[in-house]
């Protein structure tokens, strides 16, 4: 049977930490929290329940989860955010690999929940991950908007988890809009850093392509209110992200 680490990345996760530890008690062998010197009281919440919490400042989720793998005791590794938590069906599917691990890395389904609705469409599910890994086999490789496991060698293949990984994401609009935000800042300064720019008629048309493709052709419609709304904030997305590109790349 293969020891597992879990490893959690945390800071002010006092409202999800407690969820997320407890989901894992099936299949942890070690749980390590690498917290960004929180102010409320996840470190406190996170020891109780009996995780390992080391302190290091925010660098980055590559750097981080790099750090975390670090730290932990074990070659197998479960990365985790606190806002997430393992359904039945995927603690099943991890034991099944802790059993017998055909694979040095595997993906999960990821199902959102958005002010209190699993989103099923949109584009939004299943969101895959990768999340269990050999840290021997590979490391978290840095990128502005969203990093990405990068195997040592090039024919190493993922293989699949069932059971979904609930991800308890966006309690309000205004947090996906801060998201929005956020998001659109660090993919602008990246495109920029790449050399890209954008037209006039991308600005005006990727929006509305968005919002055709989310809503009718991937049936956000049947996720009702919410599903407009996601869509229709996806489109404003886009409109945000390609207008600063746009911007950044001309004052350059």
């Amino acid at each position: 049977m293969l020891r597992l680490s879990v490893i959690i990345i945390t800071f002010n996760e006092e409202a999800n930490i407690a969820r997320c530890i407890a989901s894992v008690a099936g299949v942890a062998d070690e749980v390590v929290v690498i917290d960004s010197h929180s102010t409320d009281g996840t470190v406190s919440i996170a020891t109780a329940m009996g995780a390992r919490v080391v302190q290091h400042p925010f660098l980055g989720y590559a750097k981080q989860k790099n750090f975390a793998t670090t730290h932990a005791s074990h070659d197998w590794i479960l990365s985790l955010d606190a806002d997430e938590e393992l359904t039945p069906a995927l603690t099943q599917s991890i034991i099944a690999v802790k059993a017998g691990a055909s694979h040095n890395v595997y993906k999960l389904p990821r199902l959102t929940n958005y002010c209190g609705q699993w989103i099923k469409h949109c584009g939004w599910y299943p969101d895959w991950q990768t999340r269990l890994y050999n840290r021997t086999k590979g490391q978290w490789a840095d990128r502005k908007v969203h990093e990405y496991w990068q195997p040592h060698s090039a024919t190493d293949t993922k293989g699949t988890l069932t059971g979904d990984l609930l991800h308890y994401s966006f309690s309000s609009i205004s947090a996906h809009l801060q998201k929005i935000e956020r998001y659109s800042e660090l993919a602008a300064q990246a495109a920029v850093e790449n050399g890209k720019s954008a037209t006039i008629l991308k600005i005006i048309f990727s929006p509305f392509w968005h919002f055709i493709s989310e809503y009718f052709i991937k049936l956000g419609f049947l996720d009702g209110f919410y599903g407009f709304v996601i869509c229709r904030l996806s489109a404003y997305s886009a409109f945000i992200k390609y207008t600063k590109i746009r911007l950044y790349s001309r004052n350059k």
